[in-house]
């Protein structure tokens, strides 16, 4: 019996502590774990942010990846204000429909209700958002507007990691792949959602590995709801492949952490380099969210 462990995971670890951290001037920054997330604080999203705001936000977010700002008493217009400083805003083709959103008004926030008649909650597995659009959102901005009084955590996790602790011959052998991305994976066998007439479900081929436009570094780009198959790969190995990575993903609780909701909190998240899961853990009881998103008109580059 071997006792044989593999340490790519904690070099992979030692190497992103020992990353260059950036410095703030006009807002204070509090690490949540060694690995991502951190609050924002001295930030009032209900009015209009300076310059020197915005630019530490963006550097704190491509250093933390995941942003929570606490104590933040905002309207629908405000959330969305905040949100257009980071590309344009993302329209949901479930929008409107009852499988997903709870909103039907506004085209520019995918709102919904998880309660004790649900079946099925937005989020319930490891993804990031709507990977089938052909240019992918890459900032989500998430509001929880009713919470039960214990659980509905959302948890989070670290793609650089996912494929920096990957070992050599995997990352050669997955370096220069693509692999599709299919909304009705998600959404058809998901949700039990089906296109409007004249309307299909997008699904686009994306990089495996993607490198960051905000900070160059390789990051891990399937994920176990929208990822059907790699192109190059036979059937039965782009499972194989798959498998492992989501697998990997999922089990890795080093790359992950846990956010922790209170009243009136916005979590605002890099979705090309994170993946998320809500945590379904507080059944019969409710909540329910509203999420605006930011799409940069370019999608994941090898």
């Amino acid at each position: 019996m071997s006792f044989y462990r593999d340490f790519h995971d904690k070099t992979a670890i030692a190497d992103w502590s020992r990353r260059e951290r950036p410095s703030y001037d006009s807002i204070a920054v509090r690490p949540l774990s060694p690995i991502l997330g951190a609050e924002v604080e001295g930030v009032d999203l209900s009015k209009p942010l300076s310059d020197a705001q915005l630019a530490d936000i963006r550097k704190a977010i491509a250093d933390h990846l995941v942003l929570v700002f606490r104590d933040q008493e905002i309207t629908a217009e405000d959330h969305k204000r905040f949100a257009r400083h980071f590309g344009t805003l993302h329209r949901h083709v479930l929008g409107g429909a009852r499988q997903l959103s709870s909103n039907d008004h506004d085209p520019e926030i995918l709102a919904w209700r998880t309660g004790p008649e649900a079946r099925y909650t937005a989020g319930d597995a490891w993804h990031s958002d709507v990977t089938c659009d052909p240019e992918p959102i890459w900032g989500s901005f998430l509001r929880v507007t009713r919470q039960p009084e214990i659980g509905g955590d959302t948890a989070f996790a670290n793609m650089y990691l996912a494929y920096d602790s990957l070992s050599e011959k995997v990352k050669a052998l997955l370096d220069g792949l693509t692999a599709v991305h299919d909304g009705g994976k998600a959404w058809t066998a998901g949700y039990g959602a089906t296109p409007q007439p004249g309307q299909t479900f997008p699904s686009t081929e994306h990089p495996v590995v993607a490198r960051h436009h905000l900070t160059g570094r390789k990051y891990l780009f399937v994920n176990e709801a929208f990822t059907s198959h790699i192109v190059q790969l036979t059937r039965t190995e782009s499972d194989a492949v798959l498998g492992l990575l989501f697998r990997h993903i999922e089990k890795n609780l080093a790359f992950q952490t846990r956010i922790h909701w209170r009243p009136n909190s916005l979590v605002f998240w890099d979705n090309w380099a994170t993946q998320h899961h809500a945590v379904w853990d507080y059944y019969p009881h409710e909540r329910w969210g509203e999420r605006a998103s930011a799409f940069i008109g370019s999608a994941p580059q090898p």
